[in-house]
């Protein structure tokens, strides 16, 4: 079952760290957001390989939009 991570805020992606067939492990950084002048790390709750990305560098995200899977 995938897991949908999801942005917390509206926010600027500023770096994609991650690509699909990556595995991550809790506390991974997927990306990195910008907001308010802060960078701000998008991190993996759960282990598991990476399905999708769904952002790009300068991409704005809102609250609540997707961000990557985690399978």
């Amino acid at each position: 079952m995938a897991t949908d991570v999801r942005a917390e805020m509206v926010s600027t992606v500023f770096e994609v760290v991650v690509s699909p067939g990556d595995h991550v492990e809790p506390g991974d950084t997927l990306v990195v957001v910008e907001s308010m002048k802060m960078e701000i790390p998008v991190l993996a709750e759960e282990p598991g390989t990476v399905g999708s990305v769904d952002v790009a560098v300068g991409d704005v995200v809102k609250q609540g939009d997707l961000i990557a899977t985690i399978a």
